[in-house]
């Protein structure tokens, strides 16, 4: 079996692996590239293989940088099945009609300026009609349950407890004779979370291909950071002031909304407004109420038994534009969720032209933050900020907490390798930024000295 690496390595975006095995040609993930604007169109619109070649797709989850080029591989030939989980195909139907949405808009700015040096438009990724043929083709298969996919290759989903539906991918192959078993992590979860289960032991695994974004960082401790995040909430609240949460529509605005339900409930905090404004949010939310198997034990009992964890009686979902605006008109304290969580779109930058200057309100971060975004210039203390082109003094009190991050970092990374039964022959590093997946992969080194440790770059093969 040979692998070739056409994404997320040395980097997080665009994960795309090529599989082939006994003739059939697997492609696991297939994910929008995001960087400087001309690499990032070459690399999405151009495949670097045939679509129509392909035998079958494999899908670890929702999220853009996994499946957000799925549209564009369908568009260009691809006829075959689309492997994930049931709650993947749900989450994924909202997410690629979202995406198509920013890829008309995008292409429609960009053909304006350059109707201005008198030059043609240019066309979206993918429409929205791409996006929703391409959900056609997905067959979901629940966890544990074994698929025949291609001559040989049978593909198995394991809980990766890092968004709703996300799989660990176990691949059985049997090849010339021989047998074994390849895992890819897809991105790992970190345990413990509020609402998914913990990541799954994987037995009798062969070789590993393993994420790595924070294989060289750890976070702080969940508990006393939820502490001290209610603390600040409670005080911004008392001082009539106004608390402003971007979050990323899919898991973060989830947990977030389950957090606050239980601080009110158990009266860690006053029982103010709550707004989840972000129409995807409120789109994705409904699908996690959909899919409960997902759950941990302590939320799914508290589903069966209580209420809804992701409503309560001072809480509203927005999905309409004139109903967001209203919000700038509130006189009370209150929370207001809202995406895109690092502040590059949707109507988060709203609500912070409209609080960012008042030194009662609040902006507190719960997610990672990329360089040169918004929010990473609010983060690291810039004032003013510019917004819709237009400069803002950042007055409001400025926070950031790590105990909602869905990636395992680099202790709970080595914690989920060890967990791996059986003799690993090879294991390669991805998804990660240079000096985290290198890290990671000297980590492994120390860790599995028996195994050939690779950390490829884009375009290598690994032959098993």
């Amino acid at each position: 079996m040979k692998v070739h690496y056409y994404g997320a390595t040395r980097t997080t975006t665009g994960s795309m692996f090529l599989l082939e095995a006994n003739g059939s040609r697997m492609l696991l993930e297939c994910g929008l590239f995001q960087g400087k604007r001309g690499d990032t169109l070459e690399r999405n619109r151009n495949f670097p293989f045939d679509p129509k070649s392909l035998d079958g797709v494999v899908l670890s989850h929702a999220h853009i940088d996994h499946c957000g080029n799925l549209p564009n591989l369908c568009r260009q030939g691809y006829g075959g099945n689309i492997y994930c989980t049931f709650a993947t195909r749900d989450l994924a139907s909202i997410m690629l009609e979202d995406s198509a949405e920013i890829q008309r808009a995008d292409a429609e700015f960009v053909s304006r300026k350059r109707a201005k040096k008198n030059q043609p438009a240019v066309e979206p990724l993918y429409t929205a009609l791409d996006a929703e043929k391409a959900v056609r083709q997905f067959v979901s298969l629940n966890y544990d349950r074994p698929m025949l996919v291609a001559d040989g290759v049978t593909v198995t989903f394991r809980d990766a407890g890092h968004i709703l539906g996300s799989a660990q991918v176990v691949l059985d192959i049997r090849e010339n004779g021989r047998s074994f078993r390849y895992l890819f992590s897809g991105d790992v979860g970190r345990g413990g979370d509020e609402i998914l289960r913990d990541p799954v032991r994987v037995e009798d695994v062969d070789h590993l291909q393993v994420e790595s974004t924070y294989g060289a960082r750890e976070h702080t401790a969940r508990a006393g950071s939820i502490r001290e995040m209610t603390e600040v909430v409670r005080g911004t609240l008392e001082q009539n002031g106004k608390v402003i949460i971007p979050a990323f529509s899919v898991g973060r605005t989830q947990e977030i909304v389950y957090v606050l339900h239980q601080l009110t409930l158990e009266k860690q905090l006053p029982e103010v407004p709550i707004y989840v404004d972000s129409p995807l949010s409120v789109n994705a939310t409904e699908v996690y109420r959909l899919h409960p198997e997902c759950f941990n034990e302590e939320i799914y009992r508290f589903l069966r038994e209580r209420e809804n964890p992701f409503g309560m009686d001072n809480l509203t979902y927005i999905r309409q534009l004139a109903h967001s605006m209203r919000l700038n008109n509130l006189k009370e304290p209150a929370i207001i969720i809202s995406a895109s969580g690092m502040c590059e779109a949707g109507r988060i930058r709203h609500h912070l032209k409209n609080h960012i200057g008042d030194a009662r309100n609040l902006v507190l971060f719960i997610g990672y933050c990329a360089e040169h975004t918004l929010g990473a210039q609010i983060m690291a203390g810039r004032s003013p900020v510019n917004i819709f082109g237009e400069p803002h003094p950042v007055r409001a009190t400025v926070r950031s907490f790590d105990a909602f991050s869905g990636h395992a970092d680099r202790h709970e990374l080595r914690r989920y390798v060890e967990g791996i039964r059986g003799d690993l022959k090879t294991i390669a590093v991805i998804h990660g930024e240079e000096e985290q997946c290198l890290a990671f992969g000297e980590t492994l080194r120390g860790l599995k000295p028996r195994a050939r440790v690779a950390v490829p770059r884009y375009g290598d093969t690994l032959e098993i």
